[in-house]
Order: C-alpha cells, then sequence, then structure tokens
C-alpha cells in the first residue's frame, strides 16, 4: 500500500459511521457475549490459540457478529477475505476460493467471512461445501436467520454454531461511555455529555442492538448545539428523539416473526391475557400484518378453544373480518378484544383430536363402503340399489334423535370427539349422555 492508498483509507475510517469506527479489534475489547466469549469459554481459547473451524454466528442484528468476525481476522495469522451473500455472486465465490487455494500452497490458511450467509441460496451453500470440508477456506458466516432453518445442513454438520444475544442495558451503557470519551475512534473530540436518565433510557430502548444507540449518540453529538458552557448535552428528550423510537428486531419472513406469532399463539392458548396481548403489541408496533394477526387468532380459536366456547370462533372471525374494513390503527382495539377473549376463553382441543384421530383412521384403514341406508336417495331407482332404505329421520322422532349406524362397517366401535368438560362442552358431554342412556332405555324396553 503506497502513501496514497493509507491516507485514503484512513478518511474512509474516520468518514464511517460511530458503530463502525468503534468496533473493537481485540477480544478483550468486546462487551457482552460473554456465554460464548468467557475466559474459559470454548471460542475465547480457539480464537486466542488460533485454532479455529468453521463457524457461524447466529444473532439479532447489533449484537457483534461482524465485530467477532473482524475480531477474529486480526487476531488469527490466517489470511482473512470477506463477502457479504447480498451482493456477492458466483464470481465473487469463485475469486475468493482461487485466491484460498494460492495462499494454501504457501501455507497459509484462509478465513472466508460471509455476512447474511442466509441470503444464499441452496446452490451457492452446496458450491462451498467441498472447500470447507477440504480445509481450503475456514467459513465464518454470520445470519440474523435460525441457521437450522436457513443454512444447509451439510454445512451446518461441518461447522460450530454460536448464537450472540441481545446486549443487555449494562453492555449498552459501556458503549455509550466508550463512545463519549474516546477521541480516536469516538466522539471524544466533541465535549459531549450525556445525563444519567438518557443513558439509561438509550441502553433500554436500544433494545439489545449496539448500532441502535451508537447511532443515537453519533445523531445527537452532530446535530445538538452547544449549551453556554460548552458543552454539548445529551438529555432525555435529545437522545429519544435521536432514537425516535424502541428498536425492535422482527422481520416479516426472519425468524423472530415465527417466534413472536408462536409465543403469542401460546399465551392464548396457555389462558394468559397479559402476555397475548403483549405479543400482539409487538407484532404491531413493528408493522406485521394484521389480516396474519387475525388468521393466527381464528385458528386458535378453533384449535385450542373449540366447543369449550364457540362464541371464540364467532368473535375471531368477527375480528378478522373487521380489521379487513376498518384497517390500522383502529385494528388493534378489534385484535386486541378477540384476542383477549380467546386467551380468556376455557380450552379444549376435543375437535382438533377428534379430526386428527379421524385422518388417522381415513389414511390407514381400507375405505369402507359407506351404509346404503345413508346413500343418496334423491333420483329415481334409487330403491333397486338400495341407496336409502331403511334411513330413519331424525326429526321424526322423540327428541329430534333415533339410534341407527352412521359409521361403516367394520367402525361402529370407533369414538373420535370426546368432550373435554371445559365451558360449553359440559353441556355438549351431557346431552350426549343423555342420548345413551335413552338408546339404552330404548333397548330395555324392546
Amino acid at each position: 500500500m503506497d502513501l496514497f492508498d493509507y491516507m485514503r483509507e484512513d478518511n474512509l475510517r474516520k468518514e464511517a459511521p460511530l458503530a463502525s469506527r468503534l468496533r473493537p479489534e481485540t477480544l478483550d475489547e468486546i462487551v457482552g457475549q460473554k456465554h460464548i466469549l468467557g475466559k474459559d469459554k470454548l471460542l475465547y481459547r480457539a480464537i486466542r490459540a488460533d485454532k479455529l473451524g468453521s463457524l457461524i454466528f447466529y444473532g439479532p442484528p447489533g449484537t457483534g457478529k461482524t465485530t467477532l468476525a473482524m475480531v477474529i481476522a486480526h487476531t488469527t495469522s490466517a489470511v482473512f477475505r470477506q463477502i457479504n451473500a447480498t451482493s456477492a455472486g458466483k464470481k465473487d465465490m469463485e475469486d475468493a476460493i482461487a485466491q484460498a487455494k494460492s495462499s494454501l500452497a504457501y501455507g497459509k490458511r484462509t478465513i472466508l467471512f460471509i455476512d447474511e450467509i442466509h441470503r444464499f441460496n441452496k446452490g451457492q451453500q452446496d458450491y462451498l461445501l467441498p472447500f470447507v470440508e477440504d480445509g481450503t477456506v475456514i467459513l465464518i458466516g454470520a445470519t440474523t436467520e435460525n441457521p437450522y432453518f436457513e443454512v444447509n445442513s451439510a454445512l451446518l454438520s461441518r461447522s460450530r454454531v454460536f448464537e450472540l444475544k441481545p446486549l443487555a442495558p449494562e453492555d449498552i451503557l459501556i458503549l455509550i461511555h466508550r463512545a463519549l470519551t474516546d477521541k480516536e475512534k469516538g466522539m471524544g473530540s466533541y465535549g459531549a455529555r450525556i445525563s444519567d436518565d438518557a443513558a439509561a433510557f438509550l441502553a433500554d430502548a436500544a433494545n439489545g442492538d449496539a448500532r441502535a444507540a451508537l447511532n443515537a449518540i453519533e445523531l445527537g453529538v452532530l446535530t445538538t448545539d452547544r449549551a453556554e458552557d460548552g458543552i454539548i448535552h445529551l438529555t432525555l428528550p435529545v437522545v429519544s428523539e435521536c432514537i425516535q423510537k424502541r428498536v425492535l428486531n422482527y422481520e416479516r419472513d426472519g425468524d423472530n416473526h415465527y417466534d413472536t406469532i408462536s409465543a403469542f399463539i401460546k399465551s392464548m392458548r396457555g389462558s394468559d391475557p397479559d402476555a397475548a396481548v403483549y405479543y400482539l403489541a409487538r407484532m404491531l408496533y413493528a408493522g406485521e400484518d394484521v389480516r396474519f394477526i387475525a388468521r393466527r387468532i381464528m385458528i386458535c380459536a378453533s384449535e385450542d378453544v373449540g366447543n369449550a366456547d364457540p362464541m371464540a370462533m364467532v368473535v375471531a372471525a368477527s375480528a378478522a373480518a373487521e380489521v379487513e374494513r376498518v384497517g390500522m390503527p383502529e385494528s388493534q382495539l378489534i385484535l386486541s378484544q378477540a384476542c383477549i377473549y380467546v386467551a380468556c376463553a376455557p380450552k379444549s382441543n376435543a375437535s382438533c383430536l377428534a379430526v386428527q384421530e379421524a385422518m388417522e383412521t381415513v389414511k390407514n384403514t381400507p375405505t369402507a363402503p359407506i351404509p346404503g341406508h345413508l346413500q343418496d336417495a334423491h333420483y329415481g331407482g334409487h330403491e333397486k340399489l338400495g341407496h336409502g332404505v331403511g334411513y330413519k329421520y331424525a326429526h321424526d322422532y322423540p327428541n329430534h334423535y333415533v339410534k341407527q349406524q352412521y359409521l361403516p362397517d367394520g367402525l361402529t366401535d370407533r369414538v373420535f370427539y370426546r368432550p373435554s368438560g371445559q365451558g360449553y362442552e359440559r353441556k355438549i358431554e351431557e346431552h350426549l349422555r343423555q342420548l345413551r342412556e335413552g338408546e339404552k332405555r330404548n333397548e330395555g324396553k324392546a
């Protein structure tokens, strides 16, 4: 690198965002992630010893995946090469592998860091596999998505997955202090101070995302006028305006999306209206499609409430229709009412279990003929075929009920629906019991 190149690189570093400039260069500078980077932990020891195998770093944005990869780049003796899966093509991958082979010929290993590795399709991931397997490259992949869903199982089996957690507020407070005091890489030369309440708010509002907190600090310092004492005061109103609102890690097609909807449904099923409405609020805040939420409430109303409270389905279906007509922000009121009703309703999965058991029976038993007396009789000549002959019309009998065979031969003793005794199913259970007792009385008289 000549003087001109060095000066250009130095200027680029100075112009980079604060979060990038402040990125740690050593393991000991990394804040948080002690569950994988404690001095007694495998990853810490492997980096220190320069004995790395292929790795997958998985975690939300701003938790240090790229930072950790860059620290490895500064620590290891291997050649470090980085590509981003959002923009890299096959040519980039071929170039990286060719350079790795060249370096290996001189006894130098290559660490290939692929950011957003989940963006690679199956073919692109398959291309890497033989070079990971034969040691041409040591792969480090970073992903915000669950790698067990998004990364090929063959690559996963040759890598060790480390999950990075959202940073705790106390970790982000350390970074805020570092950003405001570091004169070389941070904003220390600006003479800015942050109040305790503003720092605490920012550390909490960043929601575990260090980048969000540092971006807010940078924006606050660069846009806030100096006070009469010559200091830039970052007060609570200033930082709350800079971060605007709590950063929420939520993508409609991402892993967190599925985790949140899962927690939402399980909270309704578990009869916890407070948790249900909390997860509803998280989805609404993040801009989730209200129609998707309404569909999940309808499914829960049928699967988990069922006939213990048939009104749950009515409420859920009405909510689904209403959000189509009303839109946001009013739809949040409708969805709140519906999810709270479903959460508070008595629960029964008897209907769900009934159809599952019936489906298994249909799948695993020969298709039995429908009893002749139940077959269609709305055409001339049905009597000659025995279709509909002997059918008893229930409304012609006391209590609008008469005993007759409905299930096919060979299945007459099968029971699929077993009322749970919860809520309205107590009445259903009692009604069915009375009908069956009436059958026995009638059989005794005969």
